[in-house]
């Protein structure tokens, strides 16, 4: 996994962590209905962050399930654990591309934007498969193209014009590594998951915590990516211009409600174990 996490990266979702999982809280449903959680089984979660999907994927199983989060930032994982109090969940902070296979096996692997900062990508996805049982599937939840994801794409417009942004590196650690699905279809072929299949969710996310143009244009500016730094490296003026023009954009995108909810694509990916004789 990408080391940032365990330190810097861990510590910045953490200070933003209120907008983001109010940001990416509409993605869980669809993600749990990809995979089956009635029956008792054990299940855990990639890359769970502070652990919210976590506990949807409790509130939505079995109550004989055993489920797990597991996450390379320790400040993360304080996180999950102090928002789990009193509920039946394990959190546990683990770089699965060193973590050895565990000795009960699951029967359900999950990640909400959890599988795409691996280093090595084939040796982390067939350590994933190794964890879990005969029969066992997974569900992941990637990013789509960042041209279909307008939450992304008008930050890095918009930053862009008073900026210099480095260009995006193919296939590097990042949010949308798997913005090509079928490379991580084939990815997962590959390593030995069987009846790969993506299906793509498209929806309205919010932008922060729910809140008007110009506080999200404050959120997504603080919290997308290097934007930040980016422009905090570019000075006050180019900040305040940044500022200003999202929240113009912003704007066009207030609903009814007074809050900003921008188009967003995804890519749910399922498959089930197979290893290879």
């Amino acid at each position: 996994m990408n080391s940032a996490w365990s330190a810097a990266k861990g510590e910045h979702w953490r200070k933003h962590l209120a907008g983001f999982e109010a940001m990416l809280r509409p993605v869980d449903a669809p993600l749990l209905a990809a995979r089956s959680l009635g029956e008792p089984q054990r299940i855990a979660d990639i890359g769970c962050g502070s652990g919210a999907t976590t506990l949807a994927i409790r509130a939505a199983t079995h109550p004989e399930s055993t489920v797990h989060g597991f996450a390379l930032s320790p400040a993360l994982i304080d996180v999950a654990r102090g928002l789990s109090q009193g509920v039946r969940v394990g959190f546990e902070q683990v770089d699965v591309e060193a973590a050895a296979t565990p000795e009960e096996l699951y029967d359900r692997l999950a990640s909400r934007f959890g599988v795409m900062f691996f280093a090595d990508p084939p040796a982390a996805f067939r350590r994933l498969r190794d964890w879990l049982a005969p029969g066992g599937r997974c569900a992941f939840a990637v990013w789509g193209s960042p041209a279909d994801n307008a939450w992304a794409a008008t930050v890095r417009e918009v930053v862009a014009s008073v900026a210099d942004l480095p260009p995006p590196v193919p296939d590097a650690p990042g949010p949308f590594r798997y913005a090509h699905i079928q490379r991580f279809v084939d990815l997962l072929r590959q390593v030995g998951f069987a009846g790969v299949e993506a299906t793509p969710w498209h929806g309205a996310l919010p932008i922060g915590a729910e809140t008007g143009a110009a506080e999200a244009a404050h959120f997504a500016l603080s919290a997308f990516s290097t934007f930040g730094e980016t422009l905090a490296a570019a000075g006050p003026r180019a900040q305040a211009e940044a500022h200003r023009a999202l929240t113009s954009r912003f704007e066009a995108n207030v609903g009814p409600d007074g809050f900003v909810r921008m188009d967003a694509s995804v890519h749910l990916v399922v498959g089930a174990q197979r290893r290879f004789e």
